[in-house]
Formats: C-alpha cells, sequence, structure tokens
C-alpha cells in the first residue's frame, strides 16, 4: 500500500485488529481509533491508538483531524458521526450488514439503513460494505457456537428442515474486500454486498460446520418456526449456547446475494464455504 496511512475506527474489534494487521503487511500505515486504549493492548497489532468515543464529537474529530483514508469497523449507526468529523477529502470505507435487507428490522438493521442512507445522502468519495454472515475471525460466535450446539444436541430442529438460504463470508475475504476497496479511487458513495460466492441451504450450513469441526452428520428435523422461537427459552440451560427468538426468525427468510457487483467493484472472489470451514478449525501452523 506505499506507506498509505490509514485511520481505523474500531479497530480493537475482530474485523478492525484483522484490517490493521493486513494494512500494516501491506506495506501501509495504521491510526487505530479505539474507545478503550486497553483492548487495542490486547491485540498484538503494533501502533499508537488514539481513544475516541464515537459519541464524543470532539473527541473523534481531534481523532480524525488528519485523515486521509478511514476505514470503519463500527457499527454503520456511526456513519453520520465519523461523516461529520472527518476531513472534507476524506475517502471511506464503511462496513454495513445485509441485515439492511432483512424482513424484519430490529435495532441493528434500522442502524445499518440510517447509516447507509446517511453514507449516501453525504456525496463524500468512498464504500459501504455490507457483510452477509461472517465467520472464521477469532472468537466469532457464528460457526463456533453452531458447533457447540452441534456437540451437545441429539438432533437439529430447524424451522422448514433448514431450507432458507445462507451465503457467510470469511473473515480473511471482508478483510480483503476493505483492502481492495482502500486500493480504488472512488467517485461519490457507493453500496456494495460482500458474500461467499454460492448460496447453500441452512441446513447444508449446518452439516458443513460439523464435518469441518469433525462431528458427525447431524440429524435435522423441521419443526415450525414459531414453536422453534416459542422454544428458544430452553437455550438458557446451563451447558447451552444462548439462542434468542430474534435469530431463529431470521433463519426462515433467505438471504441469498448477488456476487457479480462484489467481484467487478472489488476485483474479488471470495473462498467456498468448505474451504472456510476448514481455515476455521484447522487453520494452518
Amino acid at each position: 500500500m506505499d506507506g498509505q496511512i490509514v485511520h481505523v475506527i474500531g479497530a480493537s474489534g475482530r474485523s478492525g485488529s484483522a484490517v490493521c494487521a493486513a494494512i500494516l503487511a501491506a506495506g501501509g500505515r495504521i491510526v487505530p481509533v479505539v474507545r478503550d486504549a486497553s483492548r487495542w493492548v490486547g491485540t498484538s497489532v503494533v501502533g499508537e491508538p488514539r481513544v475516541a468515543d464515537l459519541e464524543d464529537a470532539a473527541a473523534l474529530r481531534l481523532a480524525l483531524a488528519d485523515a486521509g483514508a478511514v476505514v470503519s469497523c463500527a457499527h454503520a449507526r456511526h456513519a453520520p458521526a465519523v461523516l461529520d468529523a472527518a476531513p472534507a477529502g476524506a475517502r471511506f470505507v464503511f462496513l454495513g450488514s445485509t441485515r439492511k435487507f432483512t424482513r424484519w428490522p430490529d435495532a441493528h438493521g434500522d442502524g445499518v439503513i440510517a447509516g447507509a442512507r446517511a453514507f449516501a445522502a453525504s456525496g463524500r468519495n468512498g464504500v459501504m460494505l455490507h457483510p452477509s454472515m461472517i465467520y472464521g475471525a477469532q472468537g466469532e460466535d457464528n460457526v463456533q457456537r453452531l458447533a457447540a450446539l452441534l456437540r451437545r444436541l441429539p438432533v437439529v430442529p430447524l424451522p422448514d428442515g433448514g431450507r432458507a438460504l445462507v451465503q457467510p463470508i470469511h473473515q480473511d475475504d471482508v478483510t480483503r474486500a476493505i483492502l481492495a476497496a482502500l486500493r480504488r479511487d472512488w467517485d461519490g458513495p457507493h453500496d456494495v454486498v460482500i458474500c461467499g460466492p454460492a448460496a447453500v441451504s441452512y441446513a447444508d450450513f449446518v452439516r458443513a460446520v460439523a464435518k469441518a469441526a469433525g462431528l458427525a452428520a447431524p440429524r435435522i428435523v423441521g419443526v415450525p418456526g414459531w414453536l422453534l422461537m416459542a422454544a428458544s427459552v430452553v437455550t438458557r440451560l446451563p451447558g447451552l449456547p444462548r439462542v434468542h427468538a430474534d435469530e431463529l426468525r431470521r433463519l426462515m427468510e433467505h438471504k441469498a446475494f448477488d456476487v457479480y457487483p462484489m467481484r467487478v467493484e472489488l476485483g474479488l472472489t471470495a473462498v467456498p464455504l468448505a474451504e472456510g470451514l476448514t481455515k476455521t478449525f484447522r487453520p494452518a501452523r
């Protein structure tokens, strides 16, 4: 990246720390912007952080005063604050979420929608990337929590037998997408979905996670969605990861996306699910 300096907001989080490490490995320089300096120390990434709460306009403006390129791995609802605090000539890469497309909006999805609208209306240069389900990051609770459930459940009850489609993306590909976005000279605000190369049924996703984790093929049974949501209180039992009713409801909607914009705008194709899961459960030494 030829010494490019990038201000990374949310640098101590999963995506943020991965992006910081990748920028440094590519020859760039980083200015980590974090809310808690102690969390940054725990990432083991080299760099002196600037501390700023995203709800503290003065502190954020000071942290971004000399920013030319800004990557925000914070929730997209903070996009208006970042846009307001950054210099007029700054370029942006925001992380949104495909939750903006859900049929059942919640606070998370509403925040993504609001942030995307604010960025689109700003006229500023850059892109908001909307990843599908992210897996493979250290400490993530998507496939790891699912694997924990599979180790304990004799059968896996899924709404409609798990026919709804999902298209997860590995954290490494999210990082690659952010770096590709940084290298591009964007004209005005853009919006790009980033996801795995192909959609699979949630049932097949569960089977793939079990195989990658070295578990027996799970027995999947179809159960009405309303019944599963009503019974979600069962997951409060000791030893079982918590599954919320809203998560179960989202298992009933298709989450499949067109990969063409990602390929054209970023020159990127994500790794297949089986390969990404292998990296997740059996990382190279």
